[in-house]
Parts: structure tokens; sequence; C-alpha cells
């Protein structure tokens, strides 16, 4: 049986959501390693434990075994770029998995509920590039170029779903389609007012169901189909239609 055109949509948007998920945990834990091995690189070269014949002959650019300049400061600003990077990836791995939208949505629109993940692509991209800028080992390399790919992956379907991205992957979305499950039109006659009517007073019933008492719930008993029901309903404003006469088909 072949899914809905919504519901392939909601697996789709599902699988990228989680590969970006994936992407931003590699490339966390692999900055860590790499930020470890700088350290451990500045601390040997401070200490004169490195191979001084390939520094002396031109290999003198960066600190041996480290992504970390050889100029005034570069130990500073290598650890505080792998800084940010952590903050960021802590950042969009928490807008990824949508929590807390609220601070999102306030502080941070571009990556709250209202936003598509094209800008999110975005931001992914500038993190993979920042890291490939450098020289690192095979698995940061490996980890920040998929990464990078994956952005690139969200900036498109950014692009094709725009603001309705996060939209369409939310499993809320699901109980919003619920809703249109009543029918919406009987015999070419309009009654979306009524099942609307009728949908928000249940929501209401379900709200209020646990703040009801016993002798408020036995006032509504009693009325079942009968006159008085049709009556009551009358006047709620509610319409009630009977269903047109027809003869079954091996009537005579």
């Amino acid at each position: 049986m072949s899914l809905p055109g919504f519901a392939r949509v909601f697996i789709a948007l599902n699988i990228v959501r989680a590969l970006s998920i994936i992407s931003l945990l590699l490339v966390f834990a692999t900055n860590i390693f790499v930020l470890v091995d700088d350290v451990e690189g500045v601390n040997a070269f401070t200490n004169g434990n490195f191979n001084k014949t390939a520094f002396n002959m031109g290999n003198s650019e960066y600190i041996p075994n480290s992504t970390v300049p050889n100029q005034p400061g570069g130990a500073f600003w290598a650890v505080l770029n792998r800084i940010f990077i952590l903050f960021q990836i802590i950042v969009l791995f928490l807008s990824e998995i949508g929590w807390p939208a609220v601070f999102f949505d306030r502080w941070f629109p571009v990556l709250g509920r209202d936003f598509g993940v094209g800008a999110f692509g975005v931001m992914q991209c500038l993190i993979g590039a920042s890291v490939l800028s450098h020289y690192v080992g095979d698995l940061p390399l490996v980890t920040a170029f998929f990464l990078f790919s994956v952005g690139c992956l969200n900036i498109l379907v950014g692009l094709i779903f725009r603001g309705s991205a996060r939209d369409k992957r939310s499993i809320l979305s699901w109980r919003e389609r619920g809703r249109d499950v009543l029918p919406t039109h009987i015999q070419n006659v309009d009654i979306r007012p009524v099942t609307g009517t009728l949908s928000s007073m249940m929501n209401r019933k379900e709200r209020s169901d646990s703040g009801s008492t016993p002798s408020s719930a036995s006032s509504r008993a009693g009325l079942s189909f009968g006159r008085q029901g049709e009556k009551a309903a009358g006047l709620k404003g509610f319409i009630l239609t009977k269903p047109a006469e027809s003869l079954a088909r091996n009537a005579a």
C-alpha cells in the first residue's frame, strides 16, 4: 500500500533531520579531539619536545602536530575558534531537536519554528568549511565533509519547502491533519461551518472534562437522540440534517 504524499514528505524530511543530528554529533566529538591535540601540540612546542630539524627546514607556519598557527596569539585564537565551533554545534543541535522552541522563536527566530531549514543549512556549511580550512586528521576531515554535505542538502530542502519545512516534518502536524477527518460536503452542501463548530465544541469539552462536576454531567444527560436532544442542539446553533430518502437497489 502506497503512502500518501504528506507521509512521504514527512519521512524524507525526518531522514534529513536525523542526518543533521548525526553529523553535528560527529563533528562535535572530533572537534574535541582536535582541540585536545592542539593543546598537547602547543605544550610540546613550548617544552621543546618536537622535531626541530623539520621545523627549521621551512615547516614553521604551524606548530607541529597541531592546527595552531605559529604567530603571536595563534594558540589563543585557535582554541577560541574550536570553542566557538562547539558552541555553534550545541545551538544547532538544540534547534534541530526543537528544544527549547520558545527560546529560539524569541531570541533566534531564524532557527525557530517559523523559518525553514535553509539558514540552518548555511550555518552547517560554515562550520564544515571552518573545519576543512585547516589540516586535520582523517576522521575530522570525513565528519566535516559530511556536515558540509548535509548542510547543502538542508539548503536545498529550504529552497523547496521554504518556511513550511519544520512544520511538515513535525510529529504534531499529523494531529493537525487529523482535524480534516470530518466530512466537508454532503450532497453538494457545504457543512464545514457545522463540522468546525462541532470540532471546536469537542475540543472545549475535552479541556473542561477534568474540571466538570457530577451535577453538571447529570444535567447534560438524558437528552439522547430524541426530540429534546434535537431542540437542545437547535438552541446551541447546530443544524441537524436528515439523509435523503431513497429506495434500495433491489426494491421492486
